[in-house]
């Protein structure tokens, strides 16, 4: 089985219902951290109808997002858990 994602007439991408229920996923994610819809549009007898116009604004408003993030230097140094992820022994985080 599959899953198409189809804009008007012309199928973009056909993936396997797996990768597709992953990508669906994401994107949700990505709609909630952002406030704004995709333009990807529900999975419906397996068939998806994409809105360019609005799918515009999600990428931009997305990619200006991601623009202004930086990595804070204490989860670089620490991760997620709080622990350090450097070796014993080593001092300080290694400048390119």
């Amino acid at each position: 089985m599959s899953q198409y994602y189809d804009l008007g007439d012309e199928t973009l991408w056909n993936t396997s219902n797996g990768a597709s229920r992953l990508f669906l996923r994401q994107v949700a994610v990505f709609e909630a951290e952002i406030g704004l819809p995709s333009g990807i549009g529900s999975m419906e007898a397996d068939e998806c109808q994409i809105d360019p116009a609005v799918l515009e604004v999600f990428v931009n408003a997305l990619l200006l997002g991601t623009a202004r993030c930086k990595p804070h230097r204490c989860i670089r140094c620490h991760g997620p858990s709080g622990r350090s992820r450097r070796p014993p022994g080593h001092r300080g985080w290694p400048r390119p």
